[in-house]
């Protein structure tokens, strides 16, 4: 097993070149067969062998950032999505790339047929690699080690990729000694450390390090803030520097910056878009158009966030609370919008004026953080930025994330913020659009995000 764990990056590699090349293959065969001789300029050999290679070399990048080359790692369905999304988007920009080359409007037919056929071809290279993957590299057998946090929540998401992981046991510090722990971990391929003190952490950690056991940590606040710290290389020691105020100055500016060049122009196009919703949810029941709420944004600063309302208008008679599954207070048409997120477009209007960024932690109402910093006081260092159209925990979690995950994806953004990463997680939230598991509401016994302990 361990053998064949080292030879995992190689299988990845080769099974991402495979299919990249038989893109690009079938590309250049489409351009040579059918656009090349319509171009009233000849294209010499070196003119040809850029325009496909532009091809390949887009089709790698949208590849690579919706994450389509993992194998083993993403569930079927996610690469099987990513890749298609990946090729669908280059096949637009590929043709037009041949409208600005050729000057005039050529027929999109033959890419057309292309992308039939390299669908097809995904989806057999994907299941061909999957059961490469399920006969290599079977689920790990694993050890899950808590304290007195219930790891239900834990298990639950692990059991949902039984074709990766598979807990064999589960050792409780609080019942456990742990010299007999750390005994255990030698006897399994993994060990999944889950919300344990630090001490006790450390000491696992590091007898995993010495058994070469793969470990797998849930990480604290505490960790997210050390992991975005700078290395400070003044002394003969190693020092991290953790500044805590948030994005620096020039951060600030280029982050506006990007939300003016963005949010503006997508305001005037989708304009008409706007105008026909607008008019649906005025002759549904005619209420009004747009939902106003006080929402929280950077430093605890409170304004009224804008939404195309999806809701009946006495939806909120009983207090504040998050939509639930198979919400009956959603119109049709409400359905409909949140299903496509187009409910959230007035929030341009937000960011235009300055109110909210368009990446960021997604705004709490007042009433509902309040609630969540009764159990977690450490709530508020999400407002550390503005609050954002999308974020990382859009991306990387889901509508009913519990606001203690959601903290610390908002704080993992924070502290690694970068302009690269706000263009990265723009370019990821089209890819969660249509995923059912990120317009999730909580569950029917819910009010907030808050999970009810057992009794």
């Amino acid at each position: 097993m361990k053998k064949r764990e080292q030879f995992k990056r190689v299988i990845s590699f080769f099974e991402g070149f495979v299919i990249l090349a038989a893109h690009v293959s079938l590309f250049a065969y489409v351009w040579y067969e059918c656009y090349v001789a319509q171009l009233k300029i000849p294209f010499f050999r070196r003119g040809d062998w850029a325009v496909i290679g532009m091809y390949g070399l887009i089709l790698f990048l949208l590849t690579n950032l919706y994450g389509g080359f993992k194998i083993g790692y993403l569930r079927l369905m996610d690469v099987l999505y990513s890749q298609i999304l990946s090729l669908v988007s280059a096949n637009v920009v590929g043709y037009v790339q041949i409208v600005l080359i050729s000057r005039k409007y050529l027929s999109a037919t033959p890419l057309i047929k292309m992308t039939f056929v390299q669908i097809i071809f995904i989806l057999l290279w994907v299941l061909i690699c999957k059961l490469i993957y399920a006969a290599l590299y079977p689920p790990r057998q694993m050890l899950l080690v808590c304290y007195d946090r219930e790891p239900d929540d834990m298990l639950l998401k692990m059991n949902s990729r039984h074709d990766k992981y598979e807990i064999c046991d589960i050792a409780d510090l609080s019942e456990e000694r742990l010299e007999d722990v750390c005994e255990m971990v030698r006897d399994y391929e993994a060990v999944l450390i889950y919300d344990i003190p630090a001490y006790e952490r450390n000491i696992i950690l590091k007898r995993c390090f010495t058994e070469c056991v793969r470990t797998y940590v849930t990480p604290k606040i505490s960790d997210i803030l050390l992991r975005g710290a700078d290395n400070i290389h003044i002394f003969d020691t190693p020092l991290y520097l953790s500044r805590n105020k948030g994005l620096s100055g020039d951060q600030i500016i280029f982050k506006r910056l990007l939300d003016i060049v963005i949010s503006i122009p997508i305001a005037i196009i989708l304009m008409p878009l706007f105008i026909l919703i607008a008019l649906l949810i005025k002759i549904y029941d005619g209420g009004p158009v747009l939902y106003k709420q006080p929402r929280l944004t950077i430093d605890g600063k409170i304004f009224n966030i804008y939404k195309f309302r999806s809701m009946k208008m006495d939806s909120e008679k009983y207090g504040a609370q998050l939509a639930k599954k198979n919400d009956d207070r959603v119109t049709p048409i409400g359905r409909v919008l949140r299903m496509l997120h187009f409910d959230e477009f007035p929030q341009l209007i937000n960011i235009i004026k300055g109110d909210m960024s368009v990446v960021g932690p997604r705004p709490e109402r007042p009433e509902i953080a309040a609630q969540y910093q009764k159990v977690i006081p450490e709530f508020d260092f999400r407002l550390k930025v503005k609050a954002g159209l999308t974020g990382y925990a859009q991306v990387y979690g889901k509508y009913n994330t519990t606001p203690y995950d959601k903290l610390k994806l908002d704080l993992t953004y924070i502290e690694n913020y970068s302009f690269w990463l706000d263009i990265k997680l723009i370019f990821l939230t089209f890819k969660i659009l249509f995923q059912k598991d990120n317009t999730e509401g909580i569950d029917i016994t819910q009010i907030t995000a808050l999970k009810k302990k057992k009794e």
